[in-house]
């Protein structure tokens, strides 16, 4: 009898035929055995994270510019317009960019996305800095948009590819806890530049800094191994599984496994590709690219298991916006403004640091507790908290005009307002601010770039909405009906992943699908345990 184990993985076109390859038994490396990611796959993620940690920081800096640009854009105070077009121009270009580089990373790759995502960070940094005009920096707020876009799906589907599967919830929440650490960047730098004249330029031109610093770093670093894969460049992937897993007889065979199990999702997608009459080789010439682009799109709608997966990815992006937390992230120092609070942009520190906290906390759980029971315990406490900020706001006397600077309600209620917002943020850093960006693990290889980045386009068309809408529904339904909508959005959130939403913690990425073939996948999750409900 043959030992699958023992034949070469790397066989030429010549010696195994194509409906061949993927036979053979399973070996045996099993990824369960791991305790603890290399100093390898760390630094791996780290230097992937600092797009994370631009990201954040150039979603959380706009809150303090809002409130310190004063006259300098335009020669005029900031309307409500200007400031609902400066912030939704970052998501709305962001939400431009994600399918498109969902298609480069296929083409060129997961690296070379993040690194032209680097440049992109650097331009619109340096063109916001130099502006003078409020056009001016509606279009550097663009650029970098598109550069959010690009990096927010590529960096999470960069490290998910690199991760063994029983860290990889955590390696991939190391992305979020960047961000989480760059709008808490943001709001100090805010802080600290508030009174100085001009400041709010170095508050914005600072994010070309780190930026520069990961196209340098990042050049050097390997590209995912599965993509090496599917790109015919086999033995430089065993090379970079080799430096993720270690040395050892053990770690070779979880490497060969891993690369097997790639190698079959591979074939079996070829094959069914050949039967569908699309060119297998991307060599061909723009028409075959073409074709199978639209192949992409085609199988993410048409097969079962794919649309599933979808569908989830999507719902749980949505929801993470329409639940209105970046409303915080751009107006939280207006709102504490509003409501009374003498230094707003150092309040406004309080709600990033609870959510660099909490998101540190989901670091730790999340792949122990799981992604979906996670979701089920946190959005509960974000209702709770956007009840209650939505009652303490009912007490509160606003500014009738511009003349009038702040409220003059009782000092009980901008604390009351401060705290409910806090329990909010601690929520939503628990689970709808890490969950949805576990997204690559729910594709196969052959569409995993292209769901990714559709599933990342509905968390930027959400955003979008979110800036452009929030301070018209603060001035028309107040802010109590304002924060009274999202508590409704949490709800239904949470019974739309009670339904739909299978756990995935500990799966291989080849794994996962099968979860999603013949069902949501909800009753069954690891090991075969039931888990709806629980």
């Amino acid at each position: 009898m043959n030992d699958a184990a023992a034949e070469p993985l790397i066989h030429s076109d010549a010696e195994v035929p194509r409906d061949q390859r993927h036979d053979g038994d399973e070996v045996s490396g099993d990824e369960s055995v791991l305790v603890a990611p290399g100093a390898f796959i760390w630094i791996l993620t780290f230097c992937a994270g600092v797009s994370g940690l631009l990201f954040g920081y150039d979603t959380g800096v706009i809150s303090s510019t809002l409130v310190s640009v004063g006259s300098d854009l335009s020669s005029r105070p900031l309307t409500t317009l200007d400031k609902s077009l400066v912030t939704s121009c970052t998501s709305f270009f962001a939400l431009v960019a994600s399918p498109l580089t969902g298609v480069l990373a296929d083409q060129w790759g997961r690296k070379r996305v993040i690194l032209g995502a680097d440049v992109l960070f650097v331009l619109g940094a340096l063109w916001q800095a130099w502006t003078s005009s409020v056009w001016g920096m509606i279009a550097g707020r663009s650029i970098v948009g598109l550069a959010v876009g690009s990096a927010s799906f590529v960096v999470p589907l960069y490290i998910s590819e690199l991760s063994p599967s029983p860290f990889r919830g955590r390696l991939v929440t190391i992305s979020c806890l960047n961000i989480t650490g760059g709008q808490m960047v943001a709001y100090i730098v805010g802080w600290l530049f508030s009174t100085r004249i001009h400041g709010w330029r170095w508050m914005v031109g600072l994010g070309a800094l780190p930026a520069a610093i990961q196209f340098l770093v990042l050049w050097g670093m390997p590209e995912t191994p599965r993509w090496l894969v599917k790109a015919g460049q086999k033995e430089q992937a065993r090379r970079v599984l080799d430096r993720v897993y270690g040395d050892g007889d053990a770690m070779k065979s979880i490497v060969h496994t891993v690369l097997r199990k790639v190698e079959r999702e591979i074939y079996e997608e070829e094959d069914a590709a050949g039967e569908r009459g699309v060119p297998v080789d991307g060599k061909h010439g723009w028409k075959s690219k073409v074709a199978k682009i639209n192949d992409n799109f085609a199988q993410l709608v048409s097969v079962g298991g794919n649309r599933r997966a979808l569908i989830i990815a999507c719902m749980l992006q949505g929801f993470q916006q329409l639940c209105g937390f970046n409303s915080l992230m751009y107006f939280s120092a207006t709102i504490f403004s509003l409501v009374g609070f003498q230094s707003p942009t150092l309040t406004s520190l309080c709600i990033a640091i609870t959510n660099f906290c909490f998101t540190l906390v989901a670091f730790y759980s999340i792949d122990r507790i799981g992604r979906r029971r996670i979701l089920l315990w946190s959005v509960p406490i974000m209702a709770i908290g956007l009840l209650v900020c939505a009652a303490a706001f009912h007490f509160v006397e606003l500014p009738a005009s511009k003349a009038s600077s702040s409220a003059t309600s009782p000092t009980i209620w901008p604390p009351f307002i401060l705290a409910a917002m806090t329990v909010y943020v601690a929520g939503y850093a628990l689970g709808l601010g890490n969950v949805p960006w576990q997204q690559s693990e729910l594709f196969p290889l052959s569409v995993r770039s292209t769901g990714s980045a559709m599933a990342t386009a509905t968390n930027w068309a959400s955003n979008t909405l979110v800036g452009l809408t929030f301070l018209p529904m603060m001035q028309v339904l107040s802010p109590t009906g304002t924060f009274a909508v999202y508590a409704v959005v949490c709800a239904a959130a949470w019974g739309v992943i009670w339904r739909i939403y299978p756990e995935t913690a500990g799966l291989g990425l080849e794994d996962v699908g099968g979860l999603l073939k013949d069902g949501w996948g909800v009753r069954t999750g690891r090991m075969g345990r039931r888990v709806n409900g629980r």
